[in-house]
């Protein structure tokens, strides 16, 4: 997220940055004083494990949006944020992954159990903190024709977001096993374990702020679009970044055996000894790291980089089509910097 690419963004930057410290704030406390100590130290160490809070930022603007005030939906912005870590809890254990953002995670830190019961933990607290902004007596279902009182809807898209990411998760497991996966199912996968997260955060944000039915659809549409293209750039970026500026080396996914867009498209598109070659690396469940430049070279014979780039540009589209309903000029703009920030980030 950079604020110095283009001039017209400088303020917007600046916007985020500041919303992000109160968001990290909030985070702390929200586990200060709170015991055993035990669970909760634990709990505390994941959140001061940093991150964009790009999920928090995507419920204020999509108040905003609405007419509504961030100081409406702070406790939404750190209910998401909350369930995004216990999400991202679960996955690591899933994984068995040593390391979260430079950090040792939870289950190697601590121990299996704790990390389990943390990933709980912060689950319910999310839901704690929806709560509070859902029992706001301003909120109202005034605008729309939605046929549930607007604090029940709120939790229903909450609810629904969750089930969406535990069923992409699963997909995302089920591929490991897969020889095959058509690039049909590997979208279903990323709209649930991605996007859907994205959609719920500005459906959530839209809803506290009173949006109306037509409000709301558009900045949801934004979400999921612009959370497809995050995923599809996130695969780019494992092959096609400079590792200085990606923080992590190039081409992990290969190494892991990951059935990426890329892969999966070139999986698609390559022929003879080229696809025996791809279907080998799924048989070994990956490859090493001297082989990397290889596989990237076929990728950019089969056109695979542009094929991906092309869909991240797709989705971006469309999501910044979904708010141009959006009254002020003000608001569209900020939603054209958040896009370009995400697809542009390196680290």
């Amino acid at each position: 997220m950079n604020g110095d690419k283009n001039p017209a963004f400088a303020g917007f930057f600046l916007l985020y940055e500041k919303e992000r410290k109160k968001v990290d704030k909030k985070l702390i406390a929200a586990f200060k004083n709170r015991k055993p100590a035990s669970l909760y130290e634990p709990a505390a160490y994941i959140l001061e494990g940093g991150g964009k809070r790009l999920r928090p930022l995507l419920v204020l603007l999509s108040a905003k949006a609405v007419g509504g005030k961030f100081s409406k939906v702070y406790n939404a912005s750190v209910a998401v944020e909350l369930l995004h870590n216990f999400t991202l809890v679960h996955d690591d254990i899933m994984d068995n992954a040593d390391k979260r953002r430079g950090k040792p995670t939870l289950h190697k830190k601590y121990d299996l159990s704790t990390a389990i019961l943390v990933g709980d933990i912060l689950l319910a607290i999310a839901y704690e903190f929806l709560l509070k902004d859902c029992s706001n007596p301003a909120l109202r279902d005034k605008n729309s024709k939605l046929t549930l009182p607007a604090g029940r809807q709120v939790l229903s898209a909450f609810t629904k977001g969750l089930v969406e990411v535990c069923a992409g998760q699963i997909m995302d497991k089920d591929f490991e096993t897969m020889k095959e996966v058509p690039i049909q199912e590997y979208m279903l996968m990323i709209k649930k374990k991605t996007a859907a997260l994205a959609e719920m955060c500005c459906t959530i944000g839209a809803l506290l702020a009173n949006g109306s039915e037509k409000e709301i659809k558009a900045l949801a549409g934004f979400g999921r679009n612009i959370g497809i293209a995050f995923q599809i750039q996130d695969d780019l970026l494992d092959i096609d970044a400079d590792e200085n500026e990606f923080g992590k080396f190039v081409g992990g996914d290969l190494v892991e055996g990951k059935k990426t867009y890329l892969f999966l498209k070139a999986l698609e598109k390559a022929e003879g000894n080229e696809k025996n070659d791809l279907i080998k690396l799924i048989e070994d469940k990956g490859t090493t790291k001297d082989q990397i430049p290889r596989y990237k070279e076929l990728y950019i014979k089969l056109g695979v980089l542009d094929d991906a780039k092309k869909e991240i540009q797709n989705f971006t589209n469309r999501a910044l089509r979904s708010i141009n309903i959006l009254k002020k000029e003000e608001d569209r703009m900020i939603f054209c910097w958040l896009a370009d920030s995400l697809l542009k980030r390196i680290k």
